[in-house]
């Protein structure tokens, strides 16, 4: 089953929960970039905003933590109402520690690999994830064009979900428009984080219907 996250990084911020309602019906989560400006060369949002969109909408929020050090945020994201919480696994932490921290919480747990990082370094953990997010852009814009040749990187991770973790997810973000959905999906995706495609088009519920039907 494919499930679509669009990311509120390519959303109108001055109409934020406008444009959220847009996407309610037809969304399976919601895909929320927090970036700290070490980890990643940007800055977006923090638990405020967080807080204020789990207030007003019923969305499973999909929290993708690019920030340099997330045992220190998890509590902090988790009590502002995220149901997943996404970590990098080149931030500089004890990667088995915060799964841990995030299911002590009753809350799902994932790691983000960038696009340099082989989908092996992820494998030791496999068995404790929820869902690994992989990176078809480099982290901290958006707006990027889709990377190819992640798409091995996909694939690996799906061949070691299936033999130690058949129920995780697999996720993909950037550049997801419905042409590069497909090559994700047959790489072994199941979750589509879209931005651009889905929050810069004139339906952009009709544009999150559209991924759901691949």
């Amino acid at each position: 089953m494919i499930k679509v996250s669009p990311s509120i990084l390519a959303a109108d911020f001055a109409h934020l929960m406008r444009d959220i309602q847009k996407v309610e019906h037809s969304a399976a989560m919601l895909h929320i970039d927090v970036m700290d400006g070490h980890f990643v060369p940007n800055i977006s949002i923090g638990v405020p905003v967080v807080e204020s969109i789990n207030q007003n909408t019923d969305l499973f929020l999909d929290i993708h933590l690019m920030i340099e050090r997330p045992q220190d945020y998890v509590e902090a994201f988790v009590k502002a109402g995220g149901d997943l919480i996404c970590f990098h696994l080149e931030a500089d932490c004890d990667p088995k520690e915060v799964i841990e921290t995030i299911h002590s919480f009753g809350k799902k747990a994932a790691v983000a690999l960038k696009p340099g990082t082989p989908a092996a370094a992820v494998k030791p953990y496999i068995k404790d994830l929820d869902m690994v997010l992989v990176m078809t852009v480099e982290p901290g814009f958006g707006g990027q064009s889709f990377l190819p040749q992640m798409m091995e990187k996909v694939s690996a991770v799906r061949s070691y979900a299936e033999e130690l973790n058949p129920s995780m997810d697999i996720q993909v973000d950037g550049g997801i428009n419905e042409q590069t959905a497909k090559t994700a999906v047959q790489a072994g995706a199941n979750v589509l984080v879209a931005g651009s495609f889905v929050f810069r088009s004139e339906d952009p519920e009709e544009c999150v219907r559209k991924l759901n039907r691949l």
